[in-house]
């Protein structure tokens, strides 16, 4: 009977599903702009070198980056009513919605004032990321113990995040002129503001919806040093953090040229709007291959041949004429269908990550380990920005003119062949990640017995 109360325990509910998955649509209303148009709004509305909006990337990225580790050993230590995780999806929802439209206001100063400005702005807007996303992907680790349950929630998860990528890359720009008319600045405060709003409602609904189930051994203890320590002796995590590295760095830099792509190379700045979406509801139909293929095959095996396929089509885009663009719309359908299993499995394996530390040690940190990997995301996006800027830079780039030939082949080649590389390196560093599915039934076998011991 214990056990299958156990059981019963481990399965979550379609509500509580749908409630937490709502904290990454929140959190994307801000993030997916972020990635999709902030370089570009840096540039081309507020009036910076894209040079210097890459070095902002940077520096705001790698150094909040620092700051997730000490997040998630402050939420590993959160001792409320509602558990460790939970109280910081609450408590984070307002200013993260506020940060979102402060980020993306263009202030009536100078440029030595402007770039102050983005500097302080954007840090805030990560910290506060930081604060928010540490502790809510920490939440699905301690959800359920169910490895199928943890890959059904992560596909819940993404499938919302999508959504709400749908409707930013789909609708901001409409939005931006709507509101703005030929003042983009004022469009773009006014549109973040609608998605701030947006932010603060879906995190509360995640917090009010969800339930923490899985406690630590109360009689075991660590210190962060100890923490840390465990982190550098976790293989797995050590490979799933050089993979989340490189995949943001890609991710960050193909996003933050896909609108350049468009706008001055294929001419057809009016058709980005359907980019995106196009890409939404591709990864959106591959989620939904996720859990049954990696319950088959396995959550790394699923997850290599994604980022090949992944790899082998956005290298495509190399290959489009400026004559054909909807050329591009069929590459990006086909490269987001075969990432889309993908997207749930990063998540769902640090899960596993944090269940193979407690496995091996007897010491659970779940906060410190999933913090460790968004360390690792905040570092790609910074280093994928950067890269970004420099290379359209380098190319000769000039905002809101005609390119150059050599600025048209920066472009295709930060869209194309670089990312293309990013995936295919990404796909190598998996095979250095040894969970497989024999080994996660293991744990999750071993650990349920453990924790029948202290759960009362």
């Amino acid at each position: 009977m214990a056990s299958v109360r156990q059981e019963a325990a481990e399965k979550l509910s379609v509500k509580e599903k749908v409630g937490y998955s709502l904290g990454d649509a929140a959190a994307n209303f801000v993030f997916q702009t972020m990635l999709v148009f902030q370089l570009n709004f840096y540039t081309d509305v507020f009036g910076i070198a894209a040079r210097v909006a890459g070095r902002v990337f940077l520096v705001a990225r790698v150094a909040d980056a620092f700051f997730d580790p000490i997040m998630g050993a402050i939420a590993d230590r959160t001792k409320t009513r509602w558990g460790k995780f939970r109280p910081w999806v609450l408590w984070t929802a307002l200013p993260f919605g506020i940060m979102g439209c402060v980020t993306f206001t263009t202030p009536n100063v100078s440029t030595a004032g402007k770039v102050i400005y983005a500097y302080v702005t954007y840090m805030l807007m990560m910290a506060v990321y930081s604060a928010n996303n540490t502790p809510y992907s920490a939440l699905s680790g301690v959800m359920t113990g169910d490895d199928g349950e943890r890959t059904s929630l992560s596909s819940y998860r993404f499938v919302a995040a999508m959504a709400a990528g749908f409707i930013v890359q789909g609708f901001a720009l409409p939005m931006v002129h709507y509101f703005g008319g030929d003042d983009s600045a004022k469009g773009y405060q006014a549109t973040m503001a609608v998605f701030g709003l947006l932010c603060v409602i879906f995190f509360v609904i995640a917090f009010l919806t969800t339930k923490e189930r899985i406690q630590p051994d109360p009689t075991k203890h660590s210190t962060v040093r100890q923490d840390l320590a465990a982190l550098a002796k976790n293989g797995p995590w050590i490979a799933l953090f050089a993979v989340t590295l490189v995949l943001f760095v890609t991710l960050s830099m193909r996003g933050g040229v896909a609108l350049y792509f468009f706008k001055y190379y294929l001419n057809k700045e009016s058709w980005f709007p359907y980019f995106g979406p196009i890409g939404q509801v591709a990864n959106i139909l591959g989620i939904f291959l996720s859990k049954p293929l990696a319950m088959r095959f396995g959550k790394r095996n699923v997850f290599i041949a994604g980022l090949l396929g992944t790899a082998v089509f956005q290298s495509c885009f190399m290959l489009v004429p400026a004559s054909a663009p909807e050329l591009a719309l069929v590459f990006q359908f086909l490269q987001a269908f075969v990432y889309g299993p993908t997207i749930p499995l990063l998540w769902a394996m640090m899960a596993d990550v944090a269940d193979y530390g407690e496995w091996t040690t007897g010491i659970r940190a779940t906060g410190i380990i999933f913090s460790g990997i968004v360390f690792g995301l905040k570092a790609g996006l910074g280093f994928g920005g950067s890269i970004a800027g420099e290379v359209l830079d380098r190319y000769g780039y000039v905002p809101n003119v005609a390119q150059t030939q050599s600025a048209l082949h920066g472009i295709k080649m930060t869209i194309s062949i670089l990312p293309g590389l990013g995936f295919l390196a990404c796909a190598v560093l998996l095979l250095f990640y040894v969970i497989d599915r024999k080994m996660t039934i293991r744990m999750m076998d071993e650990l349920k017995e453990r924790r029948r011991g202290y759960a009362h």
